[in-house]
């Protein structure tokens, strides 16, 4: 893909698990990438891994903030000139406890970012993606397995997750007159860090502990990476991509 060709994404929580497989992937398909995320450190690391340093822009951002939102985007514009995707895949969980036991203010937070933060950014990349020539674009939310069913105590995470599938649908509705396709990957059981505590048990829906099989979280970079690259005339509305064996459909 030369200079005047390469398309442009933004990948927020680039720099840890299923963003930075994301990222990494679309780095090695000739995408420029906007690397976003709380910490420079691990953006840094991901943007070592294209020879052109040019192919890479380190934007440090809390995506529950939406100044820092519309700053990200702005980067990304005055580096690259354009946006045609953005993978809106930043978020965060809360520890498994009962409902009444689930301090507020950690609700709060798991709101902020995996609902308003996701909001913030689509409508950072709607006002971009509306503003450029050629007008539209792309964009992927991570809405996770839990967009579909939720694990025991997970009232918060499971909560934003569903919300998310609002989003999609009515943001895919809504990018029509302007060329936007929105679409949604829900991920189960990648070999993330936080992850693999999975592999040593964790709390089925009867009650008991139990392990669960994992999938290459390369695999999700490639999904998102098929997902991009679709011609803007067509979208996949959501993809779900899973460890084959972990517990989902039918009864476990």
């Amino acid at each position: 893909m030369t200079e005047k060709t390469r398309k442009i994404a933004v990948v927020t929580g680039a720099g840890t698990g299923i963003g930075r497989a994301a990222a990494l992937a679309l780095m090695k398909d000739g995408w420029s990438v906007v690397l976003a995320g709380r910490r420079a450190q691990p953006l840094q690391e991901v943007a070592s891994h294209v020879a052109d340093a040019g192919q890479a822009l380190v934007v440090p951002t809390d995506v529950a903030d939406p100044v820092a939102v519309k700053a990200l985007f702005d980067a990304a514009v005055a580096q690259f000139g354009r946006v045609d995707m953005l993978f809106n895949n930043a978020g965060r969980g809360a520890p498994a406890v009962p409902i009444d036991e689930l301090p507020v203010e950690t609700w709060q937070d798991v709101v902020n970012v995996n609902l308003n933060g996701m909001f913030y950014c689509l409508q950072q990349a709607f006002r971009v993606m509306r503003q450029q020539s050629p007008m539209g674009g792309r964009i992927i939310n991570n809405g996770s397995i839990s967009a579909h069913a939720p694990r025991p105590m997970s009232i918060a995470y499971t909560a934003t997750k569903h919300a998310v599938m609002g989003l999609t649908k009515t943001a895919a509705l809504d990018g029509r007159k302007w060329n936007i396709a929105v679409g949604q990957i829900d991920v189960g059981n990648a070999g993330t860090e936080l992850a693999m505590r999975m592999t040593q048990g964790v709390m089925q829906a009867h009650g008991e502990i139990a392990p669960e099989p994992l999938m290459d979280v390369d695999v999700v970079g490639q999904s998102v990476l098929y997902m991009a690259n679709l011609p803007l005339e067509c979208n996949v509305l959501f993809h779900t991509v899973m460890a084959t064996k972990m517990p989902f459909v039918g009864r476990g």
